[in-house]
């Protein structure tokens, strides 16, 4: 009879513990997730944002006159795909700093878990903003460097080789962050399908 008694606190005790280490350890896995999101487009945004190069670039009137320099700049404003860029990580670093606020101040009950659908669904909003934000500005990143012969549209990434390296660098940034986002719809989706599967 002890023993039994025994073993029922210590199962009761050992399987309350295993899930709470487990939630916990789910918590503890998302908050990484949110902040290394929160890192990563924080730092496409302003690697994008602050990226500007000017370059003398020879300019042929004519072929019988010698080429004549000209002072050209090229900036992230410059093209609308890197303004979306800029705006669409803007947007997901705040979103990210918001969901870590509301992952550390949210407990435990029905409205948790109402908020954990809200914000898995926005989640996934932000995995679509930032990768239809990354094709937009890796488009136009391609058509850079190597230009379009079909509408003769030349490549500038040979003479503005910095700027075209710090897109590219942004590019990489916001897709590991939308690979976070992607990861933590999947945590979302995980969580719901074991809480609904233990139900039923």
């Amino acid at each position: 009879m002890e023993s039994e008694s025994n073993n029922k606190v210590s199962n009761g005790l050992d399987g309350s513990t295993g899930a709470e280490s487990m939630a916990r350890r789910g918590n503890t896995c998302e908050l990484i997730l949110r902040v290394v999101a929160l890192a990563l487009t924080v730092a496409a945004a302003i690697v994008l944002g602050v990226d500007k190069q000017t370059k003398m670039v020879p300019i042929q009137i004519a072929p019988t006159l010698p080429a004549v320099n000209i002072v050209a700049q090229a900036k992230w404003h410059f093209l609308s795909a890197l303004v979306f860029a800029v705006v669409a990580n803007i947007i997901a670093s705040i979103y990210a700093a918001i969901s870590i606020v509301i992952m550390l101040g949210s407990r435990k009950g029905k409205a948790s878990i109402r908020l954990g659908q809200m914000v898995g669904v926005a989640d996934l909003l932000m995995v679509g903003l930032l990768f239809s934000a990354n094709g937009a500005a890796l488009a136009i990143g391609l058509m850079g460097y190597k230009g379009n012969s079909h509408v003769r549209w030349n490549k500038v990434c040979n003479v503005f080789d910095k700027f075209c390296d710090q897109v590219a660098v942004s590019i990489l940034l916001s897709l590991l962050a939308a690979l976070a986002f992607t990861a933590l719809v999947v945590i979302t989706l995980l969580t719901f399908h074991k809480r609904f599967a233990s139900k039923s």
